[in-house]
Protein backbone atom coordinates (compact mmCIF):
# COMPACT_ATOMS: atom_id res chain seq x y z
CA UNK A 1 0.00 0.00 0.00
CA UNK A 2 2.19 2.81 -1.31
CA UNK A 3 0.89 6.32 -1.91
CA UNK A 4 2.19 8.36 -4.88
CA UNK A 5 4.47 10.25 -2.52
CA UNK A 6 6.41 7.29 -1.10
CA UNK A 7 6.33 4.69 1.64
CA UNK A 8 8.34 6.05 4.57
CA UNK A 9 5.29 5.59 6.79
CA UNK A 10 5.33 1.83 6.14
CA UNK A 11 8.95 1.68 7.26
CA UNK A 12 7.82 3.31 10.47
CA UNK A 13 5.04 0.70 10.55
CA UNK A 14 7.71 -2.00 10.32
CA UNK A 15 9.57 -0.51 13.31
CA UNK A 16 6.30 -0.54 15.27
CA UNK A 17 5.70 -4.16 14.28
CA UNK A 18 9.13 -5.22 15.52
CA UNK A 19 9.00 -3.30 18.80
CA UNK A 20 5.69 -4.95 19.69
CA UNK A 21 7.17 -8.31 18.71
CA UNK A 22 10.00 -7.73 21.18
CA UNK A 23 7.57 -6.44 23.80
CA UNK A 24 5.57 -9.66 23.72
CA UNK A 25 8.55 -11.93 23.18
CA UNK A 26 10.01 -10.67 26.45
CA UNK A 27 6.80 -11.00 28.44
CA UNK A 28 6.04 -14.42 26.92
CA UNK A 29 9.34 -16.07 27.88
CA UNK A 30 8.02 -16.87 31.36
CA UNK A 31 4.75 -18.29 30.01
CA UNK A 32 6.50 -20.78 27.73
CA UNK A 33 8.85 -22.18 30.37
CA UNK A 34 6.65 -21.69 33.44
CA UNK A 35 6.21 -25.46 34.06
CA UNK A 36 10.00 -25.95 33.81
CA UNK A 37 10.66 -23.13 36.30
CA UNK A 38 7.85 -24.27 38.58
CA UNK A 39 9.28 -27.78 38.71
CA UNK A 40 12.86 -26.63 39.31
CA UNK A 41 11.98 -24.02 41.95
CA UNK A 42 8.92 -25.86 43.39
CA UNK A 43 6.39 -23.12 42.58
CA UNK A 44 2.62 -23.70 42.63
CA UNK A 45 0.00 -22.32 40.22
CA UNK A 46 -0.93 -19.80 42.91
CA UNK A 47 2.73 -18.71 43.07
CA UNK A 48 2.66 -18.35 39.29
CA UNK A 49 -0.48 -16.22 39.48
CA UNK A 50 1.30 -13.94 41.98
CA UNK A 51 4.23 -13.57 39.58
CA UNK A 52 1.99 -12.74 36.61
CA UNK A 53 -0.05 -10.37 38.78
CA UNK A 54 3.16 -8.54 39.78
CA UNK A 55 3.70 -7.76 36.12
CA UNK A 56 0.13 -6.59 35.73
CA UNK A 57 0.25 -4.49 38.91
CA UNK A 58 3.13 -2.33 37.70
CA UNK A 59 1.83 -2.44 34.12
CA UNK A 60 -1.49 -1.13 35.37
CA UNK A 61 -0.03 1.60 37.56
CA UNK A 62 2.41 2.78 34.91
CA UNK A 63 0.11 2.49 31.89
CA UNK A 64 -1.67 5.76 32.67
CA UNK A 65 1.60 7.40 33.68
CA UNK A 66 3.40 6.20 30.57
CA UNK A 67 0.55 7.42 28.37
CA UNK A 68 0.96 10.91 29.85
CA UNK A 69 4.74 10.70 29.45
CA UNK A 70 4.39 9.67 25.81
CA UNK A 71 2.22 12.71 25.10
CA UNK A 72 4.77 14.88 26.97
CA UNK A 73 8.04 13.39 25.66
CA UNK A 74 6.96 12.34 22.17
CA UNK A 75 7.26 8.93 20.60
CA UNK A 76 10.96 9.01 19.75
CA UNK A 77 12.26 9.59 23.28
CA UNK A 78 9.56 7.47 24.89
CA UNK A 79 10.39 4.33 22.94
CA UNK A 80 14.13 4.74 23.57
CA UNK A 81 13.54 4.76 27.32
CA UNK A 82 10.77 2.20 27.58
CA UNK A 83 12.16 -0.39 25.15
CA UNK A 84 15.63 -0.15 26.67
CA UNK A 85 14.10 -0.51 30.13
CA UNK A 86 12.07 -3.62 29.45
CA UNK A 87 14.97 -5.30 27.63
CA UNK A 88 17.13 -4.83 30.74
CA UNK A 89 14.35 -6.07 33.02
CA UNK A 90 13.94 -9.22 30.95
CA UNK A 91 17.65 -10.03 31.25
CA UNK A 92 17.33 -9.78 35.04
CA UNK A 93 14.80 -12.65 35.06
CA UNK A 94 17.64 -15.02 34.22
CA UNK A 95 19.11 -14.37 37.68
CA UNK A 96 15.92 -14.96 39.71
CA UNK A 97 15.86 -17.79 42.24
CA UNK A 98 12.76 -17.15 44.37
CA UNK A 99 9.13 -16.08 43.99
CA UNK A 100 9.99 -12.69 45.49
CA UNK A 101 12.79 -12.12 42.98
CA UNK A 102 10.59 -13.14 40.07
CA UNK A 103 7.86 -10.81 41.33
CA UNK A 104 10.35 -7.93 41.60
CA UNK A 105 11.80 -8.39 38.11
CA UNK A 106 8.30 -8.96 36.72
CA UNK A 107 7.19 -5.71 38.35
CA UNK A 108 10.04 -3.84 36.63
CA UNK A 109 9.21 -5.49 33.30
CA UNK A 110 5.57 -4.43 33.56
CA UNK A 111 6.46 -0.85 34.47
CA UNK A 112 8.65 -0.41 31.38
CA UNK A 113 6.57 -2.46 28.93
CA UNK A 114 3.58 -0.23 29.70
CA UNK A 115 4.91 2.41 27.30
CA UNK A 116 4.70 0.25 24.18
CA UNK A 117 1.07 0.70 23.17
CA UNK A 118 0.60 4.36 24.19
CA UNK A 119 3.72 5.23 22.17
CA UNK A 120 2.83 2.86 19.33
CA UNK A 121 -0.74 4.11 18.93
CA UNK A 122 0.48 7.72 19.02
CA UNK A 123 3.16 7.00 16.41
CA UNK A 124 0.58 5.30 14.17
CA UNK A 125 -1.74 8.29 14.49
CA UNK A 126 1.12 10.66 13.64
CA UNK A 127 2.28 8.71 10.61
CA UNK A 128 -0.95 7.40 9.04
CA UNK A 129 -4.13 9.07 7.78
CA UNK A 130 -7.44 7.99 9.33
CA UNK A 131 -8.33 5.44 6.63
CA UNK A 132 -5.05 3.56 7.15
CA UNK A 133 -4.91 3.91 10.92
CA UNK A 134 -6.65 0.63 11.79
CA UNK A 135 -4.18 -1.20 9.55
CA UNK A 136 -1.20 0.63 11.07
CA UNK A 137 -2.34 -0.19 14.59
CA UNK A 138 -3.05 -3.69 13.32
CA UNK A 139 0.65 -3.94 12.44
CA UNK A 140 1.50 -2.81 15.95
CA UNK A 141 -0.78 -5.50 17.36
CA UNK A 142 0.45 -8.07 14.85
CA UNK A 143 3.96 -7.54 16.12
CA UNK A 144 2.87 -8.49 19.62
CA UNK A 145 1.27 -11.65 18.28
CA UNK A 146 4.32 -12.46 16.18
CA UNK A 147 6.50 -12.03 19.25
CA UNK A 148 4.34 -14.46 21.18
CA UNK A 149 4.46 -16.91 18.25
CA UNK A 150 8.24 -16.68 17.99
CA UNK A 151 8.55 -17.14 21.75
CA UNK A 152 7.18 -20.68 21.75
CA UNK A 153 9.81 -22.33 19.51
CA UNK A 154 12.68 -19.94 20.32
CA UNK A 155 12.36 -20.08 24.10
CA UNK A 156 11.63 -23.81 24.13
CA UNK A 157 14.71 -24.70 22.13
CA UNK A 158 17.03 -22.30 23.98
CA UNK A 159 15.84 -23.87 27.23
CA UNK A 160 16.28 -27.42 25.94
CA UNK A 161 19.75 -26.73 24.51
CA UNK A 162 21.04 -24.56 27.39
CA UNK A 163 18.71 -23.63 30.27
CA UNK A 164 15.79 -21.39 31.14
CA UNK A 165 18.09 -18.63 32.39
CA UNK A 166 19.67 -18.32 28.93
CA UNK A 167 16.22 -17.84 27.39
CA UNK A 168 15.64 -14.66 29.41
CA UNK A 169 19.11 -13.24 28.78
CA UNK A 170 19.16 -13.93 25.03
CA UNK A 171 15.70 -12.49 24.33
CA UNK A 172 16.39 -9.44 26.48
CA UNK A 173 19.58 -8.55 24.63
CA UNK A 174 17.78 -8.54 21.26
CA UNK A 175 15.82 -5.50 22.39
CA UNK A 176 18.89 -3.28 22.49
CA UNK A 177 19.39 -3.89 18.76
CA UNK A 178 15.94 -2.44 18.05
CA UNK A 179 16.65 0.55 20.30
CA UNK A 180 19.61 1.44 18.07
CA UNK A 181 17.54 1.33 14.86
CA UNK A 182 14.78 3.41 16.45
CA UNK A 183 17.29 6.04 17.56
CA UNK A 184 18.83 6.14 14.09
CA UNK A 185 15.74 6.15 11.85
CA UNK A 186 12.68 7.50 13.68
CA UNK A 187 11.54 11.13 13.33
CA UNK A 188 8.18 12.87 13.37
CA UNK A 189 6.75 13.11 9.80
CA UNK A 190 7.43 16.83 9.34
CA UNK A 191 11.02 16.38 10.57
CA UNK A 192 11.91 13.22 8.67
CA UNK A 193 14.86 13.92 6.35
CA UNK A 194 13.70 11.51 3.61
CA UNK A 195 9.95 12.07 3.44
CA UNK A 196 8.51 13.63 0.27
CA UNK A 197 6.12 16.55 0.26
CA UNK A 198 3.50 14.33 -1.38
CA UNK A 199 3.65 11.66 1.32
CA UNK A 200 3.62 14.26 4.09
CA UNK A 201 0.52 15.83 2.53
CA UNK A 202 -1.09 12.36 2.29
CA UNK A 203 -0.36 11.65 5.96
CA UNK A 204 -1.86 14.99 6.94
CA UNK A 205 -4.93 14.54 4.73
CA UNK A 206 -7.18 14.30 7.83
CA UNK A 207 -6.19 17.46 9.72
CA UNK A 208 -7.64 18.03 13.16
CA UNK A 209 -9.87 21.07 13.67
CA UNK A 210 -7.75 24.20 14.15
CA UNK A 211 -9.27 24.84 17.56
CA UNK A 212 -7.92 21.49 18.79
CA UNK A 213 -4.29 22.35 18.08
CA UNK A 214 -2.19 23.38 21.08
CA UNK A 215 -5.04 23.19 23.58
CA UNK A 216 -4.38 21.39 26.87
CA UNK A 217 -6.88 18.70 27.72
CA UNK A 218 -7.72 17.83 31.33
CA UNK A 219 -7.69 14.15 32.23
CA UNK A 220 -10.77 14.79 34.34
CA UNK A 221 -12.57 16.14 31.29
CA UNK A 222 -11.76 12.92 29.41
CA UNK A 223 -13.01 10.82 32.34
CA UNK A 224 -16.34 12.62 32.21
CA UNK A 225 -16.89 11.78 28.55
CA UNK A 226 -19.14 8.87 27.57
CA UNK A 227 -17.10 8.19 24.43
CA UNK A 228 -13.93 7.86 26.50
CA UNK A 229 -15.63 5.21 28.64
CA UNK A 230 -16.61 3.40 25.48
CA UNK A 231 -12.88 3.19 24.71
CA UNK A 232 -12.15 2.11 28.27
CA UNK A 233 -14.83 -0.61 28.26
CA UNK A 234 -13.07 -2.22 25.31
CA UNK A 235 -9.92 -2.46 27.44
CA UNK A 236 -11.59 -3.41 30.74
CA UNK A 237 -13.44 -6.38 29.24
CA UNK A 238 -11.01 -7.60 26.56
CA UNK A 239 -7.60 -7.01 28.19
CA UNK A 240 -8.18 -9.89 30.67
CA UNK A 241 -8.75 -12.16 27.66
CA UNK A 242 -5.47 -10.93 26.19
CA UNK A 243 -3.52 -11.90 29.29
CA UNK A 244 -5.25 -15.24 29.60
CA UNK A 245 -4.26 -16.09 26.03
CA UNK A 246 -0.70 -14.87 26.55
CA UNK A 247 0.04 -16.18 30.06
CA UNK A 248 -1.99 -19.40 30.32
CA UNK A 249 -2.31 -21.05 26.91
CA UNK A 250 1.22 -22.57 26.92
CA UNK A 251 0.48 -23.98 30.40
CA UNK A 252 -2.91 -25.25 29.20
CA UNK A 253 -1.28 -27.12 26.34
CA UNK A 254 1.26 -28.74 28.65
CA UNK A 255 -0.92 -29.47 31.68
CA UNK A 256 -4.33 -30.18 30.12
CA UNK A 257 -3.37 -31.51 26.70
CA UNK A 258 -0.22 -33.38 27.75
CA UNK A 259 2.23 -31.60 25.48
CA UNK A 260 5.90 -31.63 26.40
CA UNK A 261 8.04 -28.49 26.22
CA UNK A 262 9.34 -29.75 22.87
CA UNK A 263 5.76 -30.19 21.59
CA UNK A 264 4.99 -26.62 22.67
CA UNK A 265 7.98 -25.51 20.65
CA UNK A 266 6.67 -27.36 17.60
CA UNK A 267 2.98 -26.40 17.80
CA UNK A 268 2.23 -23.52 20.20
CA UNK A 269 3.40 -20.87 17.73
CA UNK A 270 0.46 -21.62 15.43
CA UNK A 271 -2.26 -19.88 17.52
CA UNK A 272 -0.03 -16.85 18.03
CA UNK A 273 0.61 -16.66 14.30
CA UNK A 274 -3.18 -16.72 13.86
CA UNK A 275 -3.36 -13.84 16.35
CA UNK A 276 -0.84 -11.86 14.30
CA UNK A 277 -2.75 -12.54 11.08
CA UNK A 278 -5.99 -11.54 12.78
CA UNK A 279 -4.65 -8.15 13.82
CA UNK A 280 -3.48 -7.38 10.28
CA UNK A 281 -6.67 -8.68 8.68
CA UNK A 282 -8.59 -6.59 11.22
CA UNK A 283 -7.05 -3.55 9.55
CA UNK A 284 -7.15 -4.77 5.95
CA UNK A 285 -10.85 -5.69 5.90
CA UNK A 286 -12.11 -2.25 7.05
CA UNK A 287 -9.71 -0.53 4.63
CA UNK A 288 -11.02 -2.63 1.73
CA UNK A 289 -14.64 -2.02 2.74
CA UNK A 290 -14.00 1.71 3.02
CA UNK A 291 -12.52 1.57 -0.49
CA UNK A 292 -15.82 0.08 -1.68
CA UNK A 293 -17.79 2.98 -0.23
CA UNK A 294 -18.51 1.77 3.32
CA UNK A 295 -18.19 4.20 6.22
CA UNK A 296 -15.38 3.52 8.67
CA UNK A 297 -18.02 2.96 11.35
CA UNK A 298 -19.81 0.21 9.43
CA UNK A 299 -16.59 -1.39 8.20
CA UNK A 300 -15.03 -1.63 11.66
CA UNK A 301 -18.15 -2.75 13.50
CA UNK A 302 -18.90 -5.44 10.91
CA UNK A 303 -15.39 -6.76 11.44
CA UNK A 304 -15.81 -6.64 15.23
CA UNK A 305 -19.14 -8.47 15.04
CA UNK A 306 -17.63 -11.21 12.88
CA UNK A 307 -14.88 -11.73 15.48
CA UNK A 308 -17.43 -11.70 18.33
CA UNK A 309 -19.34 -14.58 16.71
CA UNK A 310 -16.27 -16.60 15.69
CA UNK A 311 -14.68 -16.73 19.16
CA UNK A 312 -17.48 -18.56 21.05
CA UNK A 313 -17.75 -21.16 18.28
CA UNK A 314 -14.05 -21.94 18.67
CA UNK A 315 -14.29 -22.03 22.47
CA UNK A 316 -17.01 -24.69 22.23
CA UNK A 317 -14.61 -26.94 20.29
CA UNK A 318 -12.25 -26.98 23.27
CA UNK A 319 -14.72 -28.51 25.72
CA UNK A 320 -13.53 -32.05 26.52
CA UNK A 321 -11.38 -32.16 23.39
CA UNK A 322 -8.17 -34.22 23.56
CA UNK A 323 -7.28 -34.18 19.87
CA UNK A 324 -4.25 -31.93 19.53
CA UNK A 325 -5.15 -30.86 15.99
CA UNK A 326 -8.63 -29.73 17.03
CA UNK A 327 -7.27 -27.99 20.12
CA UNK A 328 -4.65 -26.03 18.16
CA UNK A 329 -7.16 -25.08 15.44
CA UNK A 330 -9.73 -23.96 18.03
CA UNK A 331 -7.25 -21.87 20.00
CA UNK A 332 -5.96 -20.41 16.75
CA UNK A 333 -9.54 -19.44 15.89
CA UNK A 334 -10.00 -17.72 19.25
CA UNK A 335 -6.75 -15.82 18.82
CA UNK A 336 -7.53 -14.87 15.22
CA UNK A 337 -10.85 -13.44 16.36
CA UNK A 338 -9.18 -11.63 19.25
CA UNK A 339 -6.77 -9.94 16.85
CA UNK A 340 -9.57 -9.17 14.39
CA UNK A 341 -11.53 -7.26 17.05
CA UNK A 342 -8.93 -4.47 17.46
CA UNK A 343 -9.88 -3.01 20.85
CA UNK A 344 -6.89 -0.64 21.21
CA UNK A 345 -7.65 1.03 17.86
CA UNK A 346 -10.83 2.74 19.04
CA UNK A 347 -9.32 5.90 20.66
CA UNK A 348 -7.46 6.67 17.41
CA UNK A 349 -10.79 6.57 15.55
CA UNK A 350 -12.67 8.87 17.92
CA UNK A 351 -10.31 11.36 19.61
CA UNK A 352 -7.71 13.94 18.47
CA UNK A 353 -4.09 12.75 18.16
CA UNK A 354 -2.87 14.83 21.08
CA UNK A 355 -4.71 12.68 23.64
CA UNK A 356 -4.13 9.24 22.12
CA UNK A 357 -1.27 8.44 24.48
CA UNK A 358 -3.24 9.56 27.52
CA UNK A 359 -6.40 7.70 26.52
CA UNK A 360 -4.49 4.55 25.64
CA UNK A 361 -2.66 4.78 28.95
CA UNK A 362 -5.83 5.29 31.00
CA UNK A 363 -7.54 2.45 29.15
CA UNK A 364 -4.55 0.21 29.78
CA UNK A 365 -4.61 1.03 33.48
CA UNK A 366 -8.29 0.18 33.80
CA UNK A 367 -7.79 -2.95 31.71
CA UNK A 368 -4.82 -3.84 33.91
CA UNK A 369 -6.90 -3.59 37.10
CA UNK A 370 -9.42 -5.96 35.58
CA UNK A 371 -6.61 -8.25 34.43
CA UNK A 372 -4.96 -8.43 37.86
CA UNK A 373 -8.22 -9.50 39.44
CA UNK A 374 -8.93 -12.04 36.71
CA UNK A 375 -5.40 -13.48 36.81
CA UNK A 376 -5.85 -14.42 40.46
CA UNK A 377 -9.36 -15.70 39.73
CA UNK A 378 -8.10 -17.73 36.77
CA UNK A 379 -5.42 -19.33 38.96
CA UNK A 380 -8.05 -20.33 41.52
CA UNK A 381 -10.57 -21.61 38.95
CA UNK A 382 -7.97 -23.68 37.10
CA UNK A 383 -6.64 -25.16 40.34
CA UNK A 384 -10.08 -25.97 41.80
CA UNK A 385 -12.37 -26.48 38.79
CA UNK A 386 -10.92 -26.53 35.25
CA UNK A 387 -10.17 -24.34 32.24
CA UNK A 388 -13.77 -24.73 30.98
CA UNK A 389 -15.35 -21.81 32.92
CA UNK A 390 -12.54 -19.55 31.71
CA UNK A 391 -13.17 -20.44 28.07
CA UNK A 392 -16.91 -19.87 28.56
CA UNK A 393 -16.20 -16.35 29.84
CA UNK A 394 -13.86 -15.67 26.91
CA UNK A 395 -16.54 -16.88 24.51
CA UNK A 396 -19.17 -14.33 25.56
CA UNK A 397 -17.14 -11.25 26.47
CA UNK A 398 -16.44 -9.91 22.97
CA UNK A 399 -20.10 -9.61 21.99
CA UNK A 400 -20.86 -7.91 25.33
CA UNK A 401 -18.01 -5.47 24.66
CA UNK A 402 -19.27 -4.67 21.18
CA UNK A 403 -22.66 -3.78 22.63
CA UNK A 404 -20.94 -1.52 25.15
CA UNK A 405 -18.93 0.24 22.44
CA UNK A 406 -22.07 0.77 20.37
CA UNK A 407 -23.91 2.33 23.31
CA UNK A 408 -21.08 4.50 24.63
CA UNK A 409 -18.92 5.44 21.63
CA UNK A 410 -21.50 5.51 18.88
CA UNK A 411 -20.01 6.36 15.48
CA UNK A 412 -16.38 5.42 14.79
CA UNK A 413 -14.36 7.60 12.41
CA UNK A 414 -15.83 10.89 13.63
CA UNK A 415 -13.26 12.74 15.75
CA UNK A 416 -14.82 14.53 18.70
CA UNK A 417 -14.13 18.18 19.52
CA UNK A 418 -12.53 18.74 22.91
Amino acid sequence: MVSPGGNIRWRIGALLFFVSALNYLDRQVLSVIAPTIQKELDLSDIDYSYITSSFLLSYTIMYAVSGHLVDKWGTRKSFLLFAGGWSFANVLHGFAKTVVQFCGFRFLLGATESGNFPAGVKAAAEWFPMKERALAIGLLNAGSSAGAAIAAPLVSFITIIWNWQAAFVATGLIGFVWVYFWWKYYYAPAEHPRISKQELAYIESNPEPQQELGRKISVWKLLRMKKAWGCFIARILIDPCTYFLIFWIPKYLQEEQGMSLAHVGYFAWIPYLALAIGTVVGGIIPARLIGKGWTLNNARKTTMLTASLLIPLCCILLFNSTNWAIVIIAIAGVMFGHGLWGNITIPAEVFPKRVHGTLTGLGGTLGGVASILTQIAIGWVISNVSYTPVFIAVGVIYLVTLIGVQLLVGELGKVVSL
